[in-house]
Formats: C-alpha cells, structure tokens, sequence
C-alpha cells in the first residue's frame, strides 16, 4: 500500500482514539508516527500501532496519563511516566529541559516508565530548534530482549538508542544524529518480515549462532539474536545506555521487566545544554557551518551518493515521501485494517 500521509495520518489518529485518549494526545500520537515514516523510519511510524492497541486493550499504556514529578531541583528532575503515551509525556520532559536550561544553562531530565517514546530524533529536534544542544539515552523493557552483547549469541539488550542533536545556522539545518545501538531496530526486522525482504548482511544470527539474513529467525520458537553495532562498541554502549536510562534514572530494567504482559517500558536521560553559555554565538555558527561544508567537500567514493551529513538521510526521505506517498507493506496494512474493523473505524483506500 502506498498512502498519501494525510490519510494515513487520519487512519492512524482513528485508532489511537479507539483506545479512549483525548484529541490532543491523539493528534501528537498520530503526527509523531507518521512524521517516523515520513523520515524515512517505518519501524518506529504506524506500524507501532499493532502493539499499541495491544497494550491499551490489555492495560499496560494507559492513555490521557499525566506524569508524576518524583523530584524536582529546577536544573535536575525525575519524572514517572506511569506508562502514559511516551510520545506525549517525553515530549513535555524534554521541554521542561529547554526552560530550565534557558534559565541555568544545562538541564537534566530523568523519564521513568514511559510507554514507547518512538522516534527519539523527535525530542533531539525540539531542542535544537529551540537552539539548544541535546543528549538523549534510552532503554527498553520490553520482553525477552533481541539483541546480544558482544560475542554473545543469546539476547541481553533491547535496541537502546541514542540521540544527540546540535541546533542549525542560518545556512543548515540543525545536525540530528539518532541510531540504535543494534546493527538494525527491531523494528526494522518486523518490516523486513512482513514485506518478506532479507536483512543486510551483519544484522542477525540464527538460534545456533550463524550468520543470517533471514528476518524471520526473530519470530520463531528458537529465536535467533540482532547483533549491536560496532561490535564491542555497539555493545558497550547499548550497556550504557540501559544504566544511564534505566538503573541511574529508576526505570525499568531490561533485566528485571521482561514479561511481555508488561508491554513496552522505556527509560530516557535527557540533557539539554544552552551552548550560548559556552561560546559567542557568531563565532559558534560560523564554525558549525565551516565544519558542515568541510565534511561534505569530501569526494564521494560513489558519484551517484554525496556526503550527507546526520540528519540529512531523514530530510531528503520525508521530502520523498510528502511527494509520493508512504508505503505500507501488506502484512502491517492487514493487521491494521482487522483492528480498525473491530473498532468499526473506515480504512482510507
């Protein structure tokens, strides 16, 4: 299926709605999911709903939720998403973050227990245009976790990702690097299963250990593993992350929280830096574009693909998509379309 985004925008608000929250949390569920696919990111775009009508039928994301402030010093906070709509409740922590560091100069925020927080780029984005610079650090309970650490062919991470955003100049956008610290988001293997595509090469091994490029070794009864990034270094920092945004913070662990009836729990450390506290604002543009142009002056070892610098990857997919319209592959549309007949919810053609 190949949707015009405003439908499948419509379609995707239709269903949060089903589960009982109000326009406003539906509107920012729905525009954060398709803004995922639009940037070239369906792992994290609609194809979420599936699970997310499974967990508000089960109990286990509870719509319209409003955070509990567990602490607050005015640079440094903890918040306890109550497994509210990650969407919603971390976009309110990180812009807690902004006020508080316009005012001190750097800010902390430390989310608990947020339902999935979808695209983390998100929250890096409001930041940097807010011109602030953004460290993020996420952790996943969310199951039996997929992901082996280094030299392991037995899964002890989720897909833990990680966000850094610089805000833009006059001449660039603002630079936005997001990634998991596995090879691939799982997200990306449920894609890839249901279009019925292989994988890259590197990304998973089988249940005995073996290289695979066959997505479905994740979903059967000897499940195999995705493999992290960079080997040690993926790893190492996958095992960051899930203390930075798990034991530091006091979320769930991927160690402690593994039910599945549990649904999906996130952790995040945000820290957002004023950088006009660090350096005069003129001289640090200019040198941000100067670096920009330097990188991408590099010659391409391909013709056909230039340098692209982070964020770029996402702009030149949404402008794409906006133009052509979003694929959706036949497996997700299916599950889609019987939960939206079981909510008698019109599917767009």
């Amino acid at each position: 299926m190949i949707i015009e985004h405003n439908k499948l925008r419509a379609f995707a608000a239709k269903l949060v709605a089903a589960g009982g929250s109000k326009p406003e949390e539906t509107a920012i569920v729905a525009d954060h999911l398709i803004e995922a696919n639009l940037r070239g990111h369906d792992s994290h775009g609609v194809g979420m709903l599936v699970a997310y009508v499974r967990d508000f039928e089960a109990g286990t994301l509870r719509p319209n939720q409003s955070p509990t402030i567990v602490s607050d010093t005015g640079t440094i906070s903890v918040w306890d998403a109550e497994a509210g709509y990650g969407q919603v409740i971390a976009r309110q922590a990180v812009q807690w973050a902004i006020e508080a560091a316009r005012e001190h100069g750097v800010a902390v925020n430390g989310l608990r227990n947020a339902h999935h927080i979808g695209r983390v780029g998100t929250y890096g984005e409001i930041a940097a245009r807010a011109g602030m610079v953004a460290l993020h650090f996420v952790n996943v309970a969310s199951g039996p976790p997929p992901v082996a650490p280094f030299r392991g062919k037995e899964g002890r991470f989720l897909t833990n990702p990680v966000c850094i955003a610089i805000p833009g100049t006059t001449a660039n956008e603002p630079i936005l690097l997001d990634f998991a610290t596995s090879r691939v988001a799982m997200g990306k293997v449920r894609v890839a299963h249901n279009a019925g595509k292989p994988m890259i090469d590197g990304a998973l091994l089988d249940h005995d250990g073996n290289p695979t490029t066959n997505p479905s070794v994740m979903y059967e009864a000897n499940r195999g593993v995705v493999l992290p990034f960079g080997e040690h270094k993926g790893s190492g920092l996958a095992l960051i992350c899930e203390i930075l945004a798990g034991a530091i913070v006091g979320s769930a662990s991927v160690k402690t929280a593994t039910p599945p009836e549990r649904g999906i729990i996130n952790g995040m450390l945000s820290i957002v830096i004023d950088p006009a506290r660090l350096n005069n604002h003129d001289s640090m543009m200019a040198e941000i574009d100067g670096m920009i142009a330097w990188v991408k002056s590099a010659a391409p070892a391909n013709p056909d693909l230039p340098v692209l610098i982070a964020g770029e990857p996402e702009r030149i997919a949404r402008a794409e998509r906006i133009a052509n319209g979003i694929e959706v592959d036949e497996t997700t549309w299916g599950q889609l379309v019987e939960i939206a007949g079981r909510y008698q919810i019109t599917a767009p053609q």
